[in-house]
């Protein structure tokens, strides 16, 4: 099933080692806009390469990426190996320290009618085109993607344990997440890697918009090349692989952040009672808990005014979009059709590149928002389970953009992941 190879990933010099935290960064579709520009303060930062700016951003991380390697500020590891990387974190609320296990390799960026990889959710087609644009300029994945694979025996674990024993970055990041990454070179121990994944379909967790950005990137080489052979490197995308059987993989909620209602407040809380039980409430910094374990139940915060919203059963069978059920039991398909399509009139694909919806995590962050007048209507919903995005993916159907928030989200900085064809680690290398 799913083809992964070890690679010689490009890495800071050692003599930077020391300053890996100030050369990290949040991937591009988390970093904020503050955050960023704290970061292009530090012309070595990986920012540059992942998020570049100025009129002609990708190509500009081209020639900066070539410079950085004539200058010798990153260099390529000498072997192929698989990097391990775990990130251990807390939850508010929870003294338990969780730690998720994964490693970082080369997998083939298998097309969506091949079944290897399955994806779970919309992506938003300007984020893609993107990430398209510094793809092919660059021939760098500047951060690996995150995908899941099933293993109840656990085959892999005791290799990433021994190995992360001896850690070649260990640093704390922007999330209070401490991370640690170590590499595996053992030839035997890579093989069983390869063996166990060639038998597993994969699961895209988080990343769809540059596993997208791969995927046009090989479709386009391989129309150009007569001669293809699905071996080239542009075949190849960077992903970091976890365990879905593992007790710590966490996913939090993201919730939806309208700018502007397209119709006045009171015709639309008249609107939300055709399907909705409107329930006022006094504090909105309760709306996420009022909700937890309700299934269609939503919080609502509407101009200053806080409201539990949960979806009249009865009417869940009038959901007419093409979907199997896995699809219309989810929360967010019930808030996406009933609020934004029906009542709104914000229709599906209008939804997908919407200008005035947002995305936030942070729950309070929501209610501050709609207090300062950045956002006119926050609504707040639970988190999406393991079990209900395995359900999608085996439906072969896909949720929502921005169903899911794996956390943590992995850095960027790490590594790199060159396809240039002399900088790139092919299968028959890979098992020699």
């Amino acid at each position: 099933m799913a083809e992964i190879l070890p690679l010689r990933a490009w890495r800071y010099t050692d003599t930077l080692k020391d300053q890996i935290e100030q050369l990290t960064s949040p991937l591009f579709d988390v970093v904020s806009e503050k955050q960023r520009e704290a970061l292009y303060q530090n012309p070595l930062n990986s920012i540059h390469l992942s998020v570049p700016r100025g009129d002609n951003p990708a190509q500009d991380a081209a020639l900066l990426l070539q410079e950085w390697k004539e200058k010798g500020i990153i260099l390529q590891d000498g072997l192929p190996g698989i990097y391990v990387y775990y990130q251990y974190f807390r939850l508010p609320g929870s003294d338990k320290e969780y730690v998720r296990k994964g490693f970082i390799c080369n997998i083939k960026a298998y097309d969506w009618h091949e079944k290897v990889l399955l994806r779970h959710e919309n992506t938003i087609p300007s984020a893609v085109n993107d990430r398209i644009e510094l793809l092919e300029e660059t021939l760098l994945n500047v951060s690996p993607t995150h995908g899941l694979y099933t293993d109840a025996e656990f085959l892999l674990e005791p290799y990433m344990d021994e190995s992360i024993r001896t850690p070649i970055y260990e640093t704390e990041d922007y999330q209070g997440v401490r991370d640690v990454l170590a590499v595996i070179h053992d030839h035997a121990a890579i093989e069983l890697f390869l063996q166990t994944l060639a038998e597993k379909q994969v699961l895209l967790a988080d990343g769809h918009h540059r596993y997208e950005g791969s995927l046009f990137y090989r479709r386009k080489m391989m129309a150009e090349n007569p001669n293809h052979t699905d071996f080239e490197p542009y075949n190849y995308h960077l992903m970091y692989l976890t365990n879905s059987e593992h007790d710590d993989l966490r996913i939090l909620p993201t919730h939806r952040l309208l700018k502007q209602l397209p119709m006045p407040e009171e015709e639309f809380l008249e609107r939300l009672q055709e399907y909705f039980t409107v329930t006022p409430k006094e504090d909105p910094y309760e709306l996420n808990e009022v909700i937890v374990g309700k299934p269609w139940a939503f919080g609502m915060y509407l101009n200053g005014n806080a409201y539990k919203l949960r979806l009249k059963p009865e009417v869940h069978p009038s959901i007419d979009w093409n979907f199997p059920e896995e699809v219309k039991q989810l929360d967010l398909t019930v808030m996406h059709y009933f609020i934004f399509e029906k009542i709104l009139g914000i229709y599906r694909q209008q939804q997908r590149d919407y200008k005035g919806l947002s995305y936030e995590r942070n729950f309070t962050a929501c209610i501050r928002k709609v207090d300062k007048g950045e956002a006119q209507l926050a609504l707040i919903t639970n988190e999406i389970s393991m079990e209900q995005v395995k359900r999608v993916c085996n439906s072969g159907a896909v949720m929502p953009q921005k169903s899911t928030f794996f956390y943590p989200k992995v850095i960027c900085g790490f590594l790199f992941s060159s396809i240039k064809e002399d900088e790139f680690t092919t299968a028959a290398a890979a098992c020699l």
